[in-house]
Order: structure tokens, then C-alpha cells, then sequence
């Protein structure tokens, strides 16, 4: 046993984070901490830390136990280079002895330059300065705070790789699904206080969660059977008073005082958006430099209105150019970036807004809108509050008060509260808890515009882009059909080293023979049948806008599906040029 936390309270204004909880870690166990935002995860984290007394309860350590902490904000030093603080507060011979593999570490995480002043970092380099300094220190308990947050998709899985074959114990706090499903062999789940322990990756917790939910549902079910049996009994009076109906009053009693099993609340989600018309945002030939540096060069983009694009890269890349650029926020050096009348952005940014602590959550989401109209119906600013999980009692608190996560989620719901018709989401997953997570995943994906997502979380990834944008960072973007696993994949493909030839085939080579994927040719075969049917579609719409007469309510019912049918049908025919251009070719390799 490497530590042991036993009757742990805490209590945090007027939140109970913690209530009697025990809590142990053993050689070889990883630990994921999940939760929703502000049930305490971080504070829980700060007392297996030591770096924060509970209010009762004891944390225990072997004496000889080194435990290494990565706090989600580090408190670092400015003044110092980027090499000095992964070793400041170690001894000098220590520093001579692991100098070459924190340079090999800082260059993993993309921090090539060791004397730049940490006060120049960007908060993401920071936290990626704090993560090198509590890997390298010698421990035997890592207590980790959100490592994979501000880490691109390669130093993600090189960590994952880096903790998998690290031989002491972990407990963190991570959001990210493929890290827990990969590294944890253990998830401690921490919800109203109270602690739920499963020797489980992410996956087989989710089982195991159901299961008990489940039995507690049936407890509850059998409980409330017995409560009405009993209290007819109670109703109908008893015949004799004698000791056995004292005892039967008494086991009413107790059921009756027994709490029923509780459950987190869940953010609510409801599309909201304004009216998008055909045009939307068009990038034409568009370079962006940044002195000698070019960061993007003659891309050129047409955004539909059921795009779905993650876009990935190495942090620096110019992934938030390329985004700021897109929302106009941005001017290109060079090419042209046109926006439909009718656009709407929503730009969900990495840094957020500059949120004044002082101001009340209350007033700070009514600055923004009174209500918002949404597919469900109008809801007031108060309403949507309580559906992102700021009941009254929150609402009323200064911004200041909040966790980390609850100020993203603050941050999400002032995004969402303008009513956006294209999204434009940088790093979203960041800082929001699983649940969170899940429920935005389902309700991009009824969004009813385009969606842009800078992200390094590959599970959100692979469920929402049906197109990968890969950044390289030399002015170029690659264009990748399918989700990040499809993207991976593809890379995966071109930095396998070429076979060597077999000696019978080194005098010839072989032309690689153009085909038809089996998807491909299927859509071949009744794309034309396709085309026909969407021709006749918009001509029957258009013949219905001639009986509308003065139903303009009709009208402009059929002039927007009008715009649907013909922007779909745009799409359709050009993929039938390309389908049609690639049988061309194919015949013309056969002859």
C-alpha cells in the first residue's frame, strides 16, 4: 500500500465535496478520478497530494514514498528558463544525472528552445513544462491533474506509452475517454460527496456503472412495494396492539426514512440557431503569414452546411489561425475569406472570454440574452442556466466562485446563447467533465449548420468529423475523408517505409492499377438514378410555391427546402464529375 486516505471530509462553502470517504493505492494501480465539474475532483487530488489539509480524515504515506504532483493551474516560476524549472527544488547532482532525458522530454512535448523565460509561455506551454517536471522527478506515486489538456494528438499517445510502462502507482484526473480506456486499470468515480470504486479501463466502468445503477433501481422498486403494502396495513388498523404490529411499525418506519438513490444531474442541451441561408463562408486562395513564418498558403474552402471537420496538427501549427481566419476575425495577407448575410459564428475559443470574477453568473449569461429560442421551444436566460447545471443557488455566486470546469461550461452556454448557425470550436473537450462531454457530442451532431473543431481529444474526434483537416505547420492542409481513427490510419500508411522489391520483380515495376472501391462503385451505379430524383424534387417544390397564393408561411417553408434540394444537389454533381472522371481514367488504364 502506497497510500491509504481514510474518513476524508471536506466541505467547500456551502458544498460537501467530500463526506466520510475512503480511499487506497496500490503498487501497479492507475487510477482515473471522474466526475462531473465541480464535485471536487482537483480539491481530491490536492489532498492525496498533500497540498491541501482536509477538514477531517487522515491521508497516509510510506515514509519512503515519493509522490510527484501536477496541479491543473502550476504555479511557476517566470524568471526561470524552461530547463530550470523542471529541475527547480532538486539537487544539482540530479539535474546532471537526468539532463539529457528532460531535453529528450521537453523536445516530446514540443519545447525545443530550454532557455526561453517561462514568462513568455503560452498557458498551454506551461502546463506541458509542469507536466516534464513531475515525470521526471523520481516518484512513486503520480498525481496528476488533466496531463493529456493542451498536449496534440502525438504527445497524447507518446504520454499514454510513457504511464503504461511506468512501474508506480497513478491517480489523476482525465477526460479523456481512449486515455482511460488504455492506461487506468482502476476508476474512482466521485459524485456528491461519496466515492464508487471499479477495478475497470473506461469501457468495462461503464458496465459495471450500469449494473449498479440498475440494482439500486430495483432496491428502490422493491422498497416503494413494501411502503405501499405496509401502509395499507397501517391504514386499515391493526387488530391487537401487540409487540409483532410494534415491530412492523417500526421496520414502515425505517423504509420510510431510507433516501432513495441518487443520480447527477445532467446538462440539458436544445439546438438553438439562427436561420442559415445557401451561402455560407468561402475561403478563396487564402495565405496568412506571420513574418518570415507561413503559417497557411493558398487554401481554399467552401464550407456546406452539413460539414462536420475536426482539424488536427502539432500545437503551433496554426490550427486557431486557421479558425480565427474562418470566423473573420482575422484578415489574411493574401486571398479573400467571403461570409454568407445570414451567417451567424459562434467561436468557442481555447482562452474563452475574459470573464470578470466579480460578476455574478446570473448577470453575466443576462448581458448576453434574456432568452434563447430553441428546438424545444423559447427558454429564458434563468432556464438555460438550470439546464447547464447553474441552479439558483449558483447562479447568484460571483464567476470567481466557480471550478474550472464550471467556468468552461459558463463559457460553452454564453457561446451557445447567441443562437450560432456555424460553430467554430477550439479545443472544446477541454476542462469539461465526461458527462458534459457525451451530451455535446449528441447535440453537435443535430446541429443544423457546419461545424468546425480544433481538437486533440480522438474520441470526440472520432464521433463527430466526417472530414480531418490536418494543419502541417509549412502552409499546407491535408484533406482526410472520415473521422481520426480513418485520419491516423492514412498516416500510419505513409510513414511505413516502402518494402524492398523481391529479387524476381526488380527488373520490372508495376504501374499500381486504378479501381473502383466497392463503395465507389455502388454510389456509380445510382448516382445518376440519385441526381434524377433530387432534379425532380426541387421541380415539384417549385411547382408548389406556385399554388402557395398568399400563404407566405407555406412559401417560405418551400423556398428554404428549395435551397436544401439544390445545395444537395450541387454536391451530388460533383461527385458525380469525380466518379465519372475516375471510370474514364480506370477504362482508358484497361485499353
Amino acid at each position: 500500500m502506497l497510500l491509504s486516505a481514510e474518513h476524508l471530509s471536506l466541505n467547500f462553502g456551502s458544498r460537501q465535496l467530500l463526506e466520510d470517504v475512503n480511499f487506497y493505492l496500490k503498487e501497479g494501480d492507475k487510477t482515473g478520478i471522474i466526475g462531473i465539474n465541480g464535485t471536487g475532483k482537483s480539491t481530491f487530488l490536492k489532498v492525496l497530494a498533500g497540498a491541501l489539509e482536509p477538514d477531517g480524515g487522515t491521508v497516509s504515506r510510506d515514509p519512503n514514498v515519493q509522490v510527484s504532483y501536477l496541479p491543473q493551474n502550476p504555479d511557476l516560476q517566470d524568471d526561470a528558463t524552461v530547463l530550470e524549472q523542471v529541475f527547480l527544488r532538486a539537487p544539482a547532482e540530479f539535474r546532471q544525472l537526468s539532463e539529457y532525458e528532460a531535453k529528450a522530454m521537453l523536445n516530446r512535448l514540443g519545447l525545443p528552445d530550454f532557455e526561453q523565460r517561462v514568462g513568455t509561455l503560452s498557458g498551454g506551454q506551461r502546463k506541458r513544462v509542469a507536466l516534464a517536471a513531475a515525470l521526471i522527478h523520481p516518484a512513486d506515486v503520480l498525481v496528476l491533474d488533466e496531463p493529456t489538456n493542451h498536449l496534440d494528438s502525438e504527445m497524447t499517445v507518446w504520454l499514454e506509452e510513457w504511464l503504461r510502462a511506468f512501474r508506480g502507482a497513478v491517480v489523476m484526473v482525465t477526460h479523456d475517454r481512449y486515455f482511460l480506456e488504455r492506461v487506468v486499470n482502476h476508476i474512482t468515480e466521485l459524485s456528491r460527496g461519496r466515492l464508487y470504486h471499479y477495478e475497470a479501463n473506461y469501457s468495462r466502468y461503464l458496465e459495471l456503472k450500469a449494473q449498479r445503477e440498475e440494482m439500486e433501481r430495483a432496491s428502490e422498486r422493491k422498497r416503494q412495494s413494501i411502503l405501499r403494502t405496509e401502509r395499507e396495513w397501517i391504514l386499515r388498523g391493526c387488530r391487537a396492539r401487540t409487540t409483532k404490529s410494534k415491530e412492523r411499525v417500526q421496520r414502515y418506519e425505517a423504509l420510510l426514512g431510507q433516501d432513495a438513490p441518487e443520480t447527477d444531474e445532467t446538462v440539458r442541451l436544445a439546438a438553438a440557431s439562427s436561420r442559415l441561408g445557401k451561402k455560407i463562408i468561402e475561403l478563396h486562395e487564402v495565405t496568412r503569414r506571420f513574418g518570415e513564418r507561413t503559417v497557411l498558403e493558398g487554401f481554399s474552402a467552401n464550407l456546406l452546411r452539413s460539414d462536420r471537420i475536426g482539424i488536427v496538427g502539432r500545437n503551433g501549427a496554426g490550427k486557431s489561425t486557421l479558425l480565427r481566419l474562418t470566423a473573420g476575425e482575422l484578415a489574411p495577407t493574401s486571398g479573400t475569406v467571403e461570409m454568407g448575410s445570414t451567417v451567424k459564428v459562434g467561436h468557442f475559443t481555447q482562452e474563452g472570454r475574459e470573464l470578470d470574477l466579480t460578476q455574478r453568473v446570473y448577470d453575466f449569461i443576462h448581458d448576453i440574452a434574456d432568452e434563447v429560442k430553441t428546438d424545444e421551444g423559447t427558454f429564458s436566460a434563468n432556464q438555460m442556466m438550470e439546464r447547464f447545471l447553474f441552479p439558483g443557488d449558483l447562479q447568484s455566486v460571483p464567476i470567481g466562485r466557480l471550478s474550472g470546469g464550471e467556468r468552461r461550461r459558463l463559457y460553452l452556454l454564453s457561446v451557445l446563447m447567441e443562437a450560432p448557425n456555424v460553430l467554430l470550436l477550439d479545443e472544446p473537450t477541454n476542462d469539461l467533465d465526461i458527462m458534459t462531454l457525451s451530451i455535446l457530442e449528441d447535440y453537435l451532431q443535430s446541429f443544423p449548420g457546419p461545424i468546425l473543431a480544433v481538437s486533440h481529444d480522438r474520441f470526440f474526434l472520432d464521433k463527430l468529423a466526417q472530414t480531418v483537416w490536418e494543419v502541417r505547420g509549412d502552409g499546407q492542409v491535408l484533406r482526410c475523408e472520415g473521422n481520426w481513427s480513418d485520419w491516423a490510419r492514412q498516416r500510419q500508411e505513409e510513414a511505413r517505409p516502402e518494402k524492398a522489391e523481391r529479387p524476381r520483380s526488380a527488373e520490372r515495376t508495376r504501374e499500381r492499377k486504378l479501381k473502383f472501391t466497392f463503395k465507389e462503385q455502388r454510389e456509380f451505379e445510382t448516382i445518376d438514378a440519385e441526381l434524377a430524383q433530387l432534379e425532380q424534387a426541387v421541380a415539384d417544390c417549385l411547382a408548389q410555391q406556385g399554388q402557395c397564393g398568399s400563404d407566405y408561411l407555406r412559401l417560405q417553408e418551400l423556398q428554404e427546402r428549395q435551397a436544401e434540394l439544390e445545395e444537395r444537389l450541387e454536391e451530388r454533381t460533383e461527385r458525380w464529375l469525380y466518379l465519372n472522371e475516375l471510370k474514364e481514367r480506370i477504362d482508358a488504364q484497361g485499353r
